[in-house]
């Protein structure tokens, strides 16, 4: 049973969400404001935490921050619930690390499918050790650790995937809807802007090598190496 933790001061809402992740078979605890919610998750190491932005006592944000530098956490998918729609608040969102990003009001059908899809990018695993490396660029696919120019670089399980799906098409130029499909899972392809905060924040992480991942203007992105 996957374990989801939900962290949002909205008693109410929590309650409801907790009420219908259980119905869909996760097992579900609750956290109202930030700082217990962070303890909670180093605690318990959720499969998934769904993360407000606003809370008492510590941000979403300043929380998403902490569970990124902390090893027990650094891969678990992060899905921030805001009643902020701006885009620079989606885009902050992601620069600290969150997997998705979800607007209040929102139907529990809709996040239960986010939940889903990235639920799937997970269960994915490599049986046996299995080395990729594109320039500077080296990918340890069984422990999912990411060399760049011979540092390690810590990213989100999303940008992890989409940099390995990048990395085993090396010179194929990928859509920014299909990589919505096959990267977030979403079979509607939704806002592609998605996909444009995190190529950017992944060259940011990946430095210089970072280069080796192209803009195909107008269409989408390719890896290949110089």
């Amino acid at each position: 049973m996957k374990r989801v933790l939900v962290i949002e001061d909205e008693k109410d809402l929590a309650e409801l969400l907790a009420y219908n992740m259980e119905k869909e078979g996760f097992q579900v605890s609750l956290a109202h404001e930030g700082t217990t919610g962070l303890e909670k998750a180093l605690a318990e190491k959720p499969d998934l935490i769904l993360l407000d932005l606003m809370l008492p006592g510590m941000l979403g944000t300043e929380v998403c921050r902490a569970l990124r530098r902390d090893r027990r956490t650094m891969h678990t998918p992060v899905l921030m619930l805001t009643a902020k729609g701006d885009e620079i608040d989606r885009v902050v969102g992601f620069e600290v690390g969150a997997d998705d990003y979800i607007v209040k009001p929102f139907s529990m059908r809709e996040l239960t499918l986010r939940i889903k899809a990235v639920m799937r990018r997970l269960e994915v695993e490599e049986p046996v050790r299995d080395l990729l490396s594109v320039g500077a660029i080296a990918i340890d696919k069984q422990r999912h650790l990411v060399m760049s120019a011979g540092q390690e670089v810590e990213l989100t399980s999303t940008e992890y995937k989409l940099l390995l799906y990048l990395a085993e098409r090396i010179g194929r130029v990928i859509s920014r809807e299909r990589l919505l499909q096959d990267v977030w899972s979403y079979n509607n392809a939704g806002d592609t802007r998605t996909v444009d905060t995190h190529i950017t924040r992944l060259r940011g992480k990946l430095g210089a090598p970072g280069d080796l991942i192209k803009t195909v203007r107008g269409f989408g992105y390719k890896m290949e190496e110089n």
